[in-house]
């Protein structure tokens, strides 16, 4: 038995569960080694979750194409609801700071993004789509997670490579060896690294051939702590002056910020946004949670650009489905199928709407078509972004794309 299946399978698994989450993240490679990739490419990546199933025909609006009207005769938006981004398509009002980012040449929207045979149930979906997998596929491990593995050779050691800002790690940054960091506040992070018991058992590691067990939770102990160490201090390197949406989105993405801008090195930044089920009065609900976004991301934006850091950074949102074309009884919509994903970044090969809008007259049952599988746009990203090969993360070879 090797030493991940023992913690996987063993008392002392159970007995891990009284270690703080955050301390439980990182994996050792086969060889022992604490390890992080090096990304070639010198970039970084910023994944915004939408939680819940974004609308993304409320938010890419068809203004001109009367087939959206007639589907939402209460929920189609138009006038003072939308900006108008070319002569056809416009954004959710709510959106300004894209629209933004679009006229300047920062923002690519990609339509018609899913799978094939698409799940309506947000945990099975959203299961699919942090991990990769097809959709009758079962995977255990996220797209970022084994991006990790597949970068560590066990020479590249340092303290981290891929954080979440959230209190739980989510399954993207979960790999069968590595795994990404998740903490929701840097000062709260050091705090909890600093209980005694844990300094010690880490402060006190050496190597036990004996007890090979011990030893791997001793050392994973020790290198989480020094990655712990590793964030404080550069969340004290940089304070920005942007003045941030004061939520906790806001608040989180601010802390990307200070940290991309310390220097910190990492190559993958994790931040998730709820709020966007909305089977029920949906345009307060969903105005609420896209002024959220498009606020935050535009400040994060600006950060980045007061800093020289816009062009080497490339953000993406995604969510787990999209919903339905016509809206429903309530005032909202129901659990759909293709969606928009977002690129935002300094140095985009192809920016504004990248391909054709969804296609409103051929439905599959009421539900957009995919055009475009959401793993071409990791593939995309892994080779162009993070510098690794997509298809050893992926599991097959994917088209990649020309956004970035």
């Amino acid at each position: 038995m090797n030493r991940r299946d023992f913690i996987r399978n063993s008392a002392l698994a159970s007995a891990s569960m009284m270690v703080p989450s955050f301390l439980k993240a990182f994996g050792l490679n086969k060889n022992g080694l604490y390890t992080m990739p090096v990304n070639p490419s010198g970039k970084r990546l910023v994944v915004v979750q939408l939680s819940g199933g974004n609308d993304g025909l409320n938010c890419v609006i068809p203004f001109r194409n009367d087939l959206y009207y007639k589907a939402r005769p209460s929920l189609g938006l138009k006038d003072d609801d939308i900006i108008k981004i070319t002569d056809e398509v416009a954004l959710n009002s709510n959106l300004k700071g894209f629209a933004d980012l679009f006229n300047n040449g920062n923002l690519a929207i990609i339509n018609s993004v899913g799978y094939p045979n698409p799940n309506r149930s947000h945990f099975r979906s959203m299961d699919i789509w942090q991990s990769a997998s097809e959709e009758n596929q079962y995977v255990y491990s996220g797209w970022v997670g084994r991006y990790l593995d597949a970068t560590c050779s066990g020479t590249c050691a340092k303290p981290f490579s891929a954080v979440e800002l959230d209190d739980t790690l989510s399954l993207s940054l979960k790999g069968d060896v590595m795994k990404g960091l998740a903490f929701s506040n840097p000062n709260l992070l050091h705090s909890t690294s600093q209980n005694p018991i844990i300094r010690g058992v880490a402060n006190n590691y050496k190597a036990n051939s004996d007890h090979p067990e011990v030893e791997y939770l001793q050392k994973t102990l020790a290198e989480t702590m020094e990655s712990a160490d590793y964030i404080y201090a550069h969340s004290k390197t940089f304070k920005s002056s942007r003045i941030y949406p004061n939520n906790a989105f806001g608040n989180r993405l601010k802390t990307i910020a200070e940290l991309i801008c310390s220097g910190c090195d990492s190559s993958v930044y994790y931040i998730s946004l709820s709020g966007f089920d909305t089977h029920v009065a949906q345009k307060g609900q969903q105005s609420r949670a896209l002024k959220s976004l498009s606020e935050g991301l535009n400040m994060l934006c600006q950060d980045l650009k007061d800093n020289s850091k816009f062009d080497d950074t490339v953000i993406m949102t995604f969510s787990e489905f999209g919903r339905r074309v016509a809206q429903n009884a309530s005032g909202g919509t129901d659990h759909g199928t293709a969606n928009n994903i977002y690129v935002i970044g300094g140095k985009l090969n192809k920016a504004g709407i990248y391909n054709p809008m969804a296609d409103l007259q051929n439905l599959d049952e009421g539900d957009l078509v995919y055009n475009t599988d959401f793993r071409q746009v990791y593939a995309t990203l892994l080779e162009k972004v993070l510098g690794t090969g997509s298809e050893k993360v992926l599991g097959k070879k994917f088209e990649l794309m020309n956004f970035v």
